[in-house]
């Protein structure tokens, strides 16, 4: 591993137009695995605990907002839709 950092350290001295490519590259990186994180913890579809909470989105309130953006969409002023289980 140590040996590729070095590749990619000599070829940044050497081609320092590099620098801007590295920086997207990683950047898109990072924001996509954090984007993969907020899904697999936020998202009521997923369910880490099968024990204890079966069906989680069962729990959701109806005016709670999971969804990271949503288009023309008041999360405060939505009423209870659906029947308790």
């Amino acid at each position: 591993m140590s040996s590729l950092l070095k590749v990619v350290a000599k070829q940044v001295k050497t081609h320092p137009s590099l620098i801007p490519l590295f920086i997207f590259i990683g950047g898109g990186a990072t924001m996509s695995m954090l984007y993969l994180a907020r899904l697999a913890l936020k998202n009521p579809d997923v369910s880490w605990d099968r024990k204890n909470n079966p069906e989680p989105w069962n729990k959701m309130e109806p005016n709670q907002q999971y969804k990271m953006f949503a288009v023309n969409m008041d999360y405060s002023k939505l009423k209870k839709d659906r029947p308790d289980f």
